[in-house]
């Protein structure tokens, strides 16, 4: 099998497998210039399962867009073990390294799952695990030995088994949803016949802070993702909006007006504590929070026109840090804390940018002209946004460098607001 037809094979179980747990389709448009050749072999006894585990592996790395995913097939046995692995073989397919394992029921009714990531060149393990697991578990554990493969070939952090949220709005029907990072296994966490926005994760992960208006005004709430409960975070006088966690995850940056213009406030969680951190006769909005949570970055319309700025945690007096073009919002720090992501109009366009702190050099990375809602993945490597095709709005993903593209949709419905999740420790 060609390059080609495995690239084609590898699209087609993208968008169609899964059945009713594939509730966002992935389309790649784009791939590194390097891409790690790696030969990803069915392990041992998983064809038992009901998906098998070395698919979700493959799609995951394919899905990067750094992996050349190289064809196994005609090579018989198969290994499951280093021993039985013929170097010369993969050698010569142009494969660097190949993944092999196994998969076998326990007496407890959970799997025992295995793997080996090998390297080619030295004959040699690079890493291995074995993980314990229910057939609940079994996606969740796919997506971490892709991270490990991940991380491993690469050196930066793997975050297929992370998860993202975002709001679909289908008519007058809004669903806040939560979902894993490539999109499947999709669960309304709050549905409403009103607008729910801005969505943020707590650094825990089990907790989104959001933006509803049930009650016919913005109030910002917090939910639990393990009890389902919620509880109001902010709900004064006027409008209430623009949640953002700080990192210890015991406060939130919050946009209130109950003083006059939209200002940014610090809250405990709890929603206690109220203090004023900005004080102008403009608007200021959409704070973030810096990963050593000692600054926060906001939109501002205080110098004539919407730009970013930073400001210390404890105080003081703005620095403006976006200076190219009229209309810069929605900024975003890099968990790397080196960069930050937003959205920048340029000739009517509105697209993903993304500029160093150092250099203060920003570098427009999407030339779609509707874009928003900028989000970066815990690795920094990726942006989560949304964007809008044929007048629906949709979820799409860029690379820190604009060489990946990719495009999620929905079947149904209009998907917008998406934040990407924290790295988590969940098995």
């Amino acid at each position: 099998m060609n390059n080609k037809n495995l690239r084609s094979l590898f699209l087609l179980w993208l968008l169609f497998s899964g059945g009713a747990f594939a509730q966002l389709k992935i389309e790649i448009t784009g791939f590194g210039s390097n891409q790690l050749p790696i030969a990803i072999l069915p392990l041992k006894g998983e064809e038992a399962l009901p998906q098998k585990v070395t698919e979700i592996v493959a799609a995951d790395l394919y899905r990067s867009g750094l992996f050349k995913i190289v064809d196994s097939g005609g090579v018989n046995p198969l290994p499951s073990e280093p021993s039985e692995v013929q170097f010369p073989t993969w050698k010569s397919r142009g494969a660097d390294a190949v993944v092999i394992g196994s998969v076998s029921a326990m007496p407890n009714g959970n799997w025992d799952v295995r793997f080996r990531l090998m390297d080619v060149l030295k004959q040699s393990q690079i890493t291995g695990f074995a993980y314990q697991v229910n057939a609940s578990q079994l996606r969740n554990t796919a997506h971490k030995i892709a991270d490990a493969i991940y991380e491993k070939m690469t050196g930066d952090v793997g975050v297929f088994s992370t998860r993202i949220t975002y709001v679909v709005r289908r008519g007058t029907r809004f669903e806040l949803q939560v979902a894993d990072a490539d999109g499947f296994g999709a669960q309304t966490v709050l549905a409403s016949n009103e607008p729910i926005i801005s969505p943020s994760w707590a650094p825990d992960g089990n907790r989104i802070a959001y933006v509803s208006f049930e009650r016919r005004k913005p109030i910002v709430y917090i939910q639990s993702l393990v009890t389902g409960q919620r509880t109001v975070a902010a709900n004064f006088k006027g409008s209430n909006s623009a949640p953002a966690w700080s990192p210890d995850g015991r406060r939130l940056a919050v946009v209130l007006s109950k003083d006059g213009n939209s200002q940014i406030y610090l809250i405990n969680a709890d929603g206690s504590g109220v203090t004023r951190l900005t004080n102008t006769g403009t608007i200021d909005t959409e704070p973030n929070f810096s990963p050593d949570g000692q600054h926060l970055i906001f939109t501002s319309d205080r110098g004539g026109s919407p730009q970013i700025y930073r400001v210390a945690v404890g105080g003081g007096a703005p620095e403006r840090l976006t200076f190219d073009g009229t209309y810069n919002v929605s900024p975003r720090y890099a968990p790397d804390g080196k960069s930050f992501v937003f959205i920048q109009r340029a000739g009517g366009r509105f697209n993903v940018a993304m500029q160093d702190f150092v250099s203060k050099q920003a570098q427009s990375l999407t030339e779609n002209g509707i874009d928003e809602s900028p989000s970066f993945a815990p690795n920094s490597k990726i942006i989560l946004y949304a964007t809008e095709v044929r007048g629906r709005g949709i979820l799409a993903a860029v690379s820190s460098d604009g060489r990946v593209r990719q495009r999620f949709s929905a079947e149904a419905g209009d998907v917008r607001e998406p934040a990407w999740g924290p790295l988590t420790k969940n098995p």
